[in-house]
């Protein structure tokens, strides 16, 4: 896995070498690179801590981010079928790492699961997309508990407030169609428990524009219904 030094966010920038001379069309591009080795993953989770100045920590439960085109398109908390001892390990990486480098506030630690285990892929110093869920989802937001950590006010609950929580990412389509405020007037008719965000961004195909969260008790249904409106409000239709 080549990657580019600066510049790469959501899948830019990062290439997938299958040989030598792929190696060679790309260096000869003069983008300066780093190189990973390629990880057999089964699956993508994500561990969010909070610390505070004194050392003070908080974790929430790891979620599984489901990737696209080298774009995160869901998160599901908690992640399914992660076994106890699996989930702790990746806490307790994940409040080191902060310790380490001793970070104030938020840190995401993006973790690849392997046959052999968990390893990290990358960090975020920062509130981050893999946390947006906590806004509805947690019993204090990653938001709020990066005021706190900076702070140094006590940490909030970190526990989920439903069963489970499924935060689908709303990504850019075609121009044209029905206003975004038309397709929320018909999202909230049809499904009066999905939450939405709208960052304001100006909306390009495949950007990242804002995030739907649903929660309930059972995975899939819940996982069906952010998906669903999701797509509604990138497209305009079921």
């Amino acid at each position: 896995m080549a990657k580019a030094v600066r510049g790469g966010y959501d899948g830019r920038g990062v290439w997938m070498l299958d040989g030598p001379e792929a190696a060679a069309e790309l260096v000869a591009t003069g983008i300066e690179l780093i190189v990973e080795e390629r990880v057999p993953l089964r699956r993508e989770l994500a561990a969010l801590v909070a610390r505070s100045p004194f050392g003070q920590v908080a974790a929430y439960p790891v979620v599984e981010t489901v990737q696209r085109d080298g774009i995160c398109v869901e998160v599901l908390a908690p992640a399914p079928g992660l076994s106890e001892a699996l989930a702790i390990e990746a806490q307790q990486l994940a409040i080191d790492l902060a310790n380490a480098l001793g970070v104030v506030g938020l840190l995401a630690v993006e973790l690849f699961e392997t046959p052999t285990g968990i390893v990290v892929n990358e960090l975020a110093m920062r509130p981050h997309n893999s946390g947006h869920w906590t806004i509805e989802g947690a019993r204090t937001s990653q938001f709020e508990q990066h005021l706190r950590a900076v702070l140094d006010y006590p940490m909030g609950e970190t526990s989920l407030t439903a069963n489970a929580v499924v935060m689908a990412n709303v990504l850019g389509g075609e121009p044209g169609g029905m206003s975004i405020d038309e397709r929320l007037h018909h999202l909230f008719a049809a499904d009066p428990g999905a939450r939405v965000h709208l960052y304001g961004k100006q909306v390009r195909p495949g950007r990242k524009i804002g995030h739907v969260t649903v929660l309930g008790d059972d995975l899939t249904t819940v996982r069906a219904r952010a998906v669903r409106a999701a797509r509604w409000l990138q497209e305009g239709k079921e």
